[in-house]
């Protein structure tokens, strides 16, 4: 049976899509590609081929296809477009963190926050599935929410900006309190978009993510067959970070 994509946060990732790297700009995503790349060391094998499940714009893949070979899968297929543009020549496919089957296996799999929409214990230990199924023997699968509950703290942000053509974005992010006991956060967005022609308009769409306590993370990947592994950022937001490791001795690199 094929699952439905995570609701709401349609519009941002559809028709919005084209307006993502003025939302969030590909510079953003340098620091992020460096974690990255330390938690991908963690791979008991050399890390060549790489999975990122929830790619979106491809702004992480961005920092990371001079290292690795990148496999990029996003449920959105306007997301996807925005990505191609960014990353020509880099493989591009439609599908949903739950339950994609690719019928090949990778050195890594890499999740940025897109894991955030997943909601329920059981949408989360179905990505956890999916990242253990395409992973070699000793390849590491690497997570990076946006909170958890061990930490989370309600939050007003800002942000966006201009492109060369006079086009513009400026957005407003707040997130509410949960309450006590809820495993999902609710934020509101509110995006002004300018087009270049100067005329301009608002968006307003709700998000809901997930929010689980380290203890729930840690047990669900072990449940999916992990070596589970932590890691709290230091300054930037202060998230925690999960990698999981399939048991295994790494045999010869593999071709596709």
């Amino acid at each position: 049976m094929t699952t439905t994509a995570p609701e709401p946060a349609g519009r941002l990732y559809g028709e919005l899509a084209r307006w993502w790297p003025l939302i969030s700009p590909v510079d953003v995503y340098a620091e992020d590609a460096g974690l990255a790349t330390e938690l991908l060391g963690l791979a008991g094998r050399p890390v060549r081929q790489v999975l990122e499940l929830g790619s979106g714009g491809g702004h992480l893949a961005y920092h990371l296809r001079s290292r690795y070979e990148l496999t990029l899968v996003d449920l959105s297929p306007d997301m996807l477009a925005v990505s191609r543009e960014l990353n020509p020549g880099v493989e591009h496919l439609g599908g949903d963190m739950r339950d994609v089957r690719l019928g090949r296996t990778f050195d890594a799999v890499l999740v940025h926050d897109a894991i955030d929409y997943m909601t329920t214990r059981q949408d989360l230990s179905a990505a956890f599935r999916t990242a253990f199924a395409h992973l070699r023997p000793g390849g590491v699968a690497v997570f990076f929410p946006d909170h958890v509950s061990d930490t989370f703290e309600p939050l007003t942000d800002c942000g966006g900006s201009d492109a060369d053509d006079g086009s513009g974005v400026r957005y407003l992010e707040w997130s509410l309190p949960p309450r006590p006991g809820d495993t999902t956060v609710r934020t509101e967005y509110t995006f002004t978009l300018r087009d270049a022609d100067g005329a301009v308009r608002t968006v307003h769409e709700t998000h809901v993510t997930g929010l689980f306590a380290v203890a729930e993370w840690e047990r669900l990947l072990a449940g999916a067959g992990f070596a589970v592994s932590t890691a709290r950022e230091e300054g930037g937001m202060g998230r925690t970070m999960f990698a999981g490791t399939r048991p295994g001795a790494a045999g010869p690199p593999a071709g596709r």
